[in-house]
């Protein structure tokens, strides 16, 4: 069973960086389909990116040029670097895999792990 767990979150003034982790085990990492997606409070879950087996990402347009997302294979361990953090990035953050192509086209991950918390203060 896969099993994921997120580290790296916590408080940081608008402006700063933060680097969010999550580690993978349970099965072979680098078949994975990986994404970051986030909630803040009252809103509905957004994806924020995602990285396919073959390296290839994508971001959704609020966060393009400010968050990058990248995966370890050695290390079994998805990585989000987050620059210039804006109020709105606020959130509760999980990273998900799927092992499907098209369910990663879709954007319809299949494992989910608990969550990291952003804040960020203006």
């Amino acid at each position: 069973q896969v099993e994921l767990v997120e580290s790296g979150g916590g408080s940081v003034q608008a402006g700063g960086s933060l680097i969010l982790a999550c580690a993978f085990s349970g099965n072979t990492y680098r078949d994975y389909c990986m994404g970051w997606f986030r909630q803040a409070p009252g809103k509905g879950r957004e994806g924020v990116a995602s990285i396919d087996s073959d390296g290839s990402t994508n971001y959704a347009d609020s966060v393009k040029g400010r968050l990058t997302i990248s995966k370890d294979n050695a290390k079994d361990t998805l990585y989000l670097q987050m620059n210039n953090l804006k109020p709105e990035d606020a959130a509760m953050y999980y990273c998900a895999a799927t092992l499907s192509p098209n369910l990663c086209r879709e954007r319809k991950f299949t494992y989910w792990g608990q969550g990291t918390q952003v804040t960020v203060s203006s």
